[in-house]
């Protein structure tokens, strides 16, 4: 492991439970964070798409922040983000806030410094503003958020990155394995580390350097993901047949996530509700077919358990 950045092994990208009022349900909140930790993740992403960001007002973002550290109490590294408001200068403020928490590195969403079809300047002239009152000693960090568009970052703002010397971590959504080659190779040697959350890439991807895993699928079975990333190098063969079966459950995340990782939840006694606030959760409660693809996947998950774990 590299000794000097955080941004290693397996890092869940967190849930937001809420009860039957659509508040955040904080003591389901506490139970996922130990569930979490007691799989063997090395850090935690808080207030990402997965914990519904876009329907968090600034007030409970800080809360579940706040909360996120205080209840993991320096057993692994937490890691937010913030800044949805649409303006630079709201965005800025948002993040000003965050920083004050503490967390290990504040993680900015790609798509929130341009639109669609604006240059990778303006994206860059837009960045600089909100992160410009920063402390400079604040690490900071990427995720290639798919809502509400996709951008990934260019080899332009790789190489920004790389010169501001900030920059710790990508969150790769690209699921291009030859993209993610590229990127290895262009930082190759630096501080800056791509945590891949696409399962189908990402045992190719460690091989190819990647610095671990953050996708949705630690909200079903982290502990295999952080056996993946522990044994991969010593264990290949065991490794390849695991990533087989890993990439066959994560067809699971098209089922109505998040609400299917919240049934999940539900079945382990973590959650006391599916409810979310991004989509409706009775269409997948409703269907026999889909909760029983997610129980079928938690009885492979169980096996997979038995001979890895």
């Amino acid at each position: 492991m590299h000794s000097d950045n955080i941004f290693e092994g397996v890092w869940p990208v967190m849930l937001t439970p809420f009860d039957q009022r659509g508040e955040v349900d904080f003591r389901s909140l506490e139970r996922l964070i130990n569930w979490y930790i007691d799989a063997g993740v090395h850090g935690l992403f808080a207030l990402c798409q997965s914990s519904e960001i876009f329907a968090l007002s600034d007030r409970e973002k800080l809360l579940i922040g706040k909360f996120v550290l205080d209840i993991a109490d320096g057993r692994v590294p937490v890691v937010v983000s913030g800044h949805t408001a649409e303006s630079v200068a709201e965005q800025r403020e948002q993040m000003l806030r965050m920083e004050e928490l503490g967390a290990a590195a504040l993680i900015f969403i790609s798509n929130r410094f341009a639109t669609p079809f604006q240059s990778d300047d303006i994206w860059l002239d837009n960045l600089r503003q909100v992160t410009g009152d920063l402390k400079r000693e604040t690490k900071l960090g990427f995720y290639e958020c798919p809502a509400p568009y996709k951008r990934l970052l260019t080899p332009k703002i790789l190489s920004w990155c790389l010169e501001d010397g900030r920059y710790r971590a990508i969150k790769d959504t690209c699921c291009n394995i030859d993209t993610i080659r590229q990127r290895l190779v262009q930082t190759e040697g630096s501080s800056l580390r791509l945590l891949n959350a696409n399962t189908t890439t990402l045992l190719s991807s460690l091989q190819a350097g990647a610095a671990g895993y953050s996708g949705v699928m630690a909200n079903f079975h982290p502990a295999l993901y952080v056996w993946l990333y522990e044994n991969y190098r010593t264990h290949p063969e065991a490794a390849l047949q695991l990533s087989q079966a890993l990439t066959t459950a994560s067809m699971a995340e098209h089922l109505h996530y998040p609400v299917c990782a919240k049934h999940w939840q539900t079945t382990l006694g973590n959650f006391a509700t599916t409810v979310t606030r991004v989509r409706p959760a009775e269409p997948f409660v409703r269907d026999q077919a889909q909760c029983a693809t997610i129980e079928q996947m938690q009885a492979l998950v169980e096996t997979l358990a038995q001979q890895w774990l």
